[in-house]
Formats: structure tokens, sequence, C-alpha cells
């Protein structure tokens, strides 16, 4: 076993760790295996904080190791904080843990003089969000693996702004947390600076998420809505923030309506996977619905669920979800003349080029940055000078205005249920709209395929795609060349006709795309959350009168597929 496995192991045989914590390091003698996992390495922060499977150890998600996060951040805001009075907001959602693992957090803040203010039950994060700057905190936390597998649970942490961190106070942070030992960390309360909030911050964000998506004002609403929040912690705020928009016909889907951290009815909670929101779309075609919506653990991510043509139920893309909001979002604004020339957009570099298209239509700046809603956030930090309309990302995620600086699903799910009342007033749907969107901007496609890697062979194996890739570069892909590359590692896009070469102007990040002759696209990236490598697929044409847009989605399906054949190779 490696020197320094061995190292991390032993010292956790003795204190600052405790007697239950020992035992359970010592049982892991008997598995190697196990053993090699839980302490081949320190848990990173990707880019959605810092997720791993519940265990101990170093590789694990433990009071350990998030004591250790908080006593780190806790040093750093006391150096360089100028508040006279330190405050942090901490949440936790429904995962088993989260709850213990959120007190831990909020008792090293106090233990350090930090006030603290401790949601007493569970709550979205997109509400932690909102809390941070209500409260002008200086920090938040939230306690969450978002939609992982039951065995994970996570940490966030938001800056003063509300926003996930990101560099350099990101690195800075990260340092602060490097120097600190075990034993240092100080878990003992004071419990003068700890306050538990609850409704002092539910009513105001509600009211803030009617703010930026109640669009349509009549009190009484025919829509029926299927919600399911898959075990999750939604349950909370989208049933209050719908009735309060007036929504009468919101059915609950009772098998996944109470928290639950084991997520007993679905293999993933995710709302990108289909089967996530089966049982949401049998409920729906039982009751006749008009749309279902599903959001993931803690309330940051959403599915919708809507009627094909032929009645039919398919669940939106993350995609399709983005660019329906955006474009309801802004005809709105601009059919009463409120969509000013500085306003802007926002996607990622993995996201649907659709949404650029759509920001020319309306003579607005369509802004493109890294995956995570970190980077979103940042550009309205960083553009105080513009307005920031809403942002999204092809990973089920959206967020409208910018008093919540973090995806959000609840804003967006009473966004998606205005859109869907209005249509269904309209004679029309949801998809309905999405195909009059295909016929106005063109047709756009796309796909995501994951290959899971699990452990430290996993992550190696990884890392040697990445680098394959990025120094043997496919030259043709599902025949058609390769005519540029942009590697935001190395922050350079290569023009591979021409051989020249152009910063891209954003953070470094270890992603590649490929873009071919014919517009296709491919972006790879290893995941910031799981353990994971993903491929992104976008494919387009011109809408044309000639072929029936079913015929024209399903050519562009079929390239996706070539394209998966051949790419990558397995």
């Amino acid at each position: 076993m490696d020197d320094e496995i061995l190292k991390r192991y032993q010292s956790w045989l003795e204190p600052p760790f405790d007697s239950d914590t020992i035992s359970e390091v010592k049982a892991l003698a008997s598995n190697p295996k196990k053993l090699e996992e839980a302490f081949y390495s320190c848990l990173e922060f990707g880019t959605g904080g810092m997720r791993g499977i519940m265990g101990v150890g170093t590789n694990r998600i433990n009071r350990y190791t998030l004591g250790r996060n908080t006593q780190g951040l806790a040093n750093y805001l006391k150096v360089t904080s100028i508040s006279k009075e330190l405050k942090a907001v901490v949440a936790y959602d429904c995962r088993n843990n989260s709850a213990e693992l959120a007190m831990e957090v909020a008792n090293v803040f106090s233990a350090n003089g930090i006030r603290c203010f401790l949601f007493s039950e569970l709550r979205c994060t997109p509400e932690l969000s909102f809390a941070v700057r209500y409260l002008e905190a200086d920090c938040g936390i939230v306690i969450t693996a978002s939609h992982n597998p039951p065995e994970y649970n996570g940490y966030k942490v938001y800056g003063s702004d509300g926003a996930q961190v990101t560099p350099p106070l990101d690195e800075k942070i990260i340092e602060a947390i490097s120097k600190v030992c075990y034993t240092e960390v100080i878990f003992d309360s004071d419990s003068l600076f700890v306050e538990l909030i609850d409704k002092d911050i539910d009513e105001p964000y509600f009211q803030s998420t009617l703010e930026v998506a109640h669009i349509l004002k009549e009190k009484e609403k025919d829509l029926h809505i299927i919600f399911t929040p898959l075990h999750g912690t939604s349950i909370t705020a989208i049933p209050k923030v719908l009735d309060l928009a007036g929504y009468q016909y919101v059915n609950i889907l009772e098998e996944q309506a109470e928290p639950d951290g084991n997520f007993p009815t679905v293999k993933s909670p995710n709302p990108e996977e289909i089967e996530a929101l089966s049982l949401a779309i049998q409920k729906a075609i039982e009751l006749d619905g008009d749309i279902v919506i599903g959001t993931d653990p803690d309330g940051d991510r959403l599915g919708i669920g809507t009627k094909t043509l032929k009645d039919d139920w398919v669940i939106l893309s993350g995609n399709q979800t983005m660019v329906l909001l955006t474009e309801f979002l802004l005809s709105q604004l601009h059919n009463k003349g409120e969509l000013k020339s500085n306003s802007f957009i926002a996607s990622t570099i993995v996201s649907t080029p659709m949404m650029q298209k759509i920001a020319i239509h309306y003579n607005i700046e369509c802004k493109i940055c890294l995956t995570g809603f970190k980077w979103i956030s940042q550009l309205i930090s960083h553009h105080p000078e513009m307005k920031f309309i809403c942002g999204g990302e092809e990973s089920f995620g959206f967020m409208v205005g910018d008093n919540v600086r973090d995806k959000d699903a609840v804003s967006a799910s009473l966004l998606a249920c205005e859109i869907a009342q209005k249509q269904k007033k309209l004679g029309s749907s949801l998809y309905q709209m999405l195909l009059d969107m295909y016929r106005k901007y063109g047709m756009y496609q796309e796909s995501l395929m994951s290959i899971t890697k699990q452990g430290k062979d996993g992550k190696e194996k990884i890392k040697s795609v990445m680098e394959d890739l990025r120094n043997n570069p496919p030259v043709i892909i599902s025949e058609q060349p390769v005519i540029q590359i942009n590697d935001y590692l190395k922050g350079l896009s290569e023009d591979k006709q021409t051989s020249e070469k152009q910063p891209l102007g954003l953070p470094t990040s270890n992603v590649l795309i490929f873009y071919l002759k014919d517009n296709s696209r491919i972006a790879i990236r290893p995941s910031g959350t799981e353990p994971k490598i993903k491929f992104y697929y976008s494919v387009q044409s011109p809408y044309t009168s000639k072929k029936s847009l079913e015929d024209q989605i399903d050519s562009l399906q079929k390239k996706i597929e070539r394209l998966k054949v051949a790419f990558p190779l397995q």
C-alpha cells in the first residue's frame, strides 16, 4: 500500500477522532480496497462544491472533513473580512445525515465566534443563496450532494454575493483549508452564536420568486400540474409558491412527496433521468394533466414533462427547457417595451447554441461561460452596468433574475407553469411552442452520454482519456472533418485548417470541444461532481418547410446516434 495512504489511515486511529470513528477506521484493515478508496486522496472542490461518499476517511464526507473545511473557511474570514460581525448561513437538504452534518458546521462557525444562521429544517439550495444576501452574511453553506446517489453527501460554499465561490476566492479558501490540521478543528459550539431561521426567510424568498417568475396575473388558473420533489427538499417551497401564484390544481405525487435520503422509488433522484419522472408521467396520464414538474433533492434543477402533438408524454431536455423559458421571458419584456439594449442572458460552453440565436433576435448579448452556475453568477458581478435577465445550462438548471445567484428550480418551475398556462389558453402547449421556436431559429438537437468510472482506478482512467484526446485529437468523426478544437485547459482555440490559435478568454478548465464541418459539435469534460466523463453532442440544421418538423428532428437525432457510435471509440 502507498506510504501516503497508510500515513493518512494511521493518523485516524487516535484522537482527535472519536471512538466510533476509530473503530470504523480499524475495521477497514480487513478490506484493503475499501481502505485505499477512503484514504487515497482528500476530497476536492469541483464545479458544484465538494461531494463524496459518506463514511470515514479523508476521501469521504464526515464530520471531520466538513469540520476541517469549515475551520479553514472560518480562519480565512477572520483574517480577510472587513465585517464588524462575521455571519454565516447554513442550510441542508433531505439526504441521510444532512441535518447532523449541518449542525456540525454550525458548531464550528459558532465556536470561532462567527454568528451562524441555521435553518431549523431542510430548505432548498436556492433559498440558501437568497438568505446569504438577504441577511448580508459573509458566506453560506448548504449540505447537499444534489442529484448524486443516496450514499453521497456534499458541501457547497457561497460567498457574500450569494453565489458559489470562484477563483481567486475559492483558491484562497482551499489554501486556508489545506493549512488546517484535524486537531485544530473546534467543534465546541457557542449557543450564543447560533440562531435558528425558517419562516422569517421563507416569506421574503417566496415573494422574491413571485417578483421574477409570476408573469400571468389572473387569480384563477386552470392548469393541471403534477409535481414530484423526488423525495427531496423542494416540497418545502414549490407547492407554496404555486399556490401564491394562483394555481389551484397542483397534484403532488404522493409516492415521492415525503423527503427521504434513500430515494426509495427511483434508481437516481435526478430529473435528467427519464426513469426518475416515470411515476409522475403515469399520474399525469391518469389525471389528464397538463404539465409534469420534477426536481432534484436540493431543489436547484428541474425536469419538465409535456404532451407532444400526438398526446404522448415526453421529458424536455435541459437545453429545451432553457430555450423555452428564455424565449418566454424575453418576449414578455420585449412586448412591454422593457427589454433594454444593455440586457444579457447567459449560458455555458456545453449548452445549446440556440441561446445565442435567441439573443441575436432580441438584439441583446448572450454571454458564454464555463460549466456551472457559479460562472453565470460571476457574470452578474463582473457586469454591474448590464441587466441580467436569465441564464441556463444543459444540466436542467435555470436562473431567473439575480435575487438568487444559483440555479433555482423553484422560480423555474413557476415560470414553466406560467408558460404552460398561457399556451393552454391559446389552445397550444409547451411542445408546440418548442416546434415554433425551431421554425424561428433553426433546428437544434442535443444529447449527453456519461461514462461512469468509480474509485481511484476510474479517476486515473478518466484522466488518461482526456490526456489522450488532448495529445492525439481525432481528425475525422463520423465522416466529418474536425475543423476547430477548443482546449479550455490550454485556453486556446485552434483552427485545424489554418493552424491558427486564438485565446479563449475564459478561466482554464479540463474541457475539450471538437467542431465538425457540418456544424456538429462534441464537448468532453470530466464531471466536477461525479465519477464520470461526459460527452455532449450538439447538431443543427436550417429549418425547411419542405420536410415535416418531425422528419427534421428525426434526421438530427439519427446524426447524434452516428456521432455516438463513432466517438468515443469504446
